[in-house]
């Protein structure tokens, strides 16, 4: 019997889960042996459902709609290993959204380099009165990322990333530099 996938055959035959009655039958059994052939791609793709529920072994077409459920919209022009791991570690992101670790990850995923963060804030105390106050008064943010190479990176898709995973009212700076 043909069905959608050639040569497929179903794990689960109908014809033996039919009561004793009918197993017997040829007329019963050549009837669900049209529905096993059809249904053997359903069962073959449920049976192996939780593989596509891993970033790292789902299909790369699936990868996509995988991301969606994360809130990840990954770029195609990104290797294959660097979607997968973006769209596996999307929920630790999150929880780590709005921090300079955070944002070092992310960048980091996105352009496979080493990450500098510099930021102008910082909390302290000190022990002596009217000590001065580290870091300093107005917000700044500076990402360096050092990569083999700069041409590869997308300085305004990085600059947009940066803007997306930061603190809002903190203005940033972002430089690419070559390693």
């Amino acid at each position: 019997m043909r069905g959608l996938v050639q040569g497929l055959e179903s794990p689960h035959p109908i014809g033996e889960t039919l009561p004793a009655l009918y197993r017997d039958d040829d007329l019963a059994q050549r009837l669900v042996s049209a529905m096993d052939a059809e249904l053997a791609p359903v069962f073959a793709s449920l049976d192996g459902f939780e593989g596509y529920l891993d970033p790292a072994y789902a299909p790369e077409d699936f990868l996509d709609w995988l991301g969606g459920w994360v809130g990840v919209t990954l770029d195609h022009t990104w290797p294959l290993e660097r979607r997968r791991m973006m769209v596996a570690s999307a929920v630790d992101l999150y929880r780590l959204r709005g921090t300079a670790s955070g944002l070092a990850s992310q960048v980091a995923i996105y352009t496979g380099g080493q990450v500098e963060i510099v930021e102008s804030g910082a909390a302290g105390w000190s022990s002596v009165p009217n000590a001065a106050i580290p870091g300093d008064a107005a917000p700044s943010l500076v990402v360096r990322v050092t990569v083999h190479n700069s041409k590869a990176v997308s300085a305004a898709r990085l600059d947009a990333l940066v803007a997306a995973a930061k603190p809002a009212h903190i203005p940033h700076a972002v430089e690419i530099v070559e390693a």
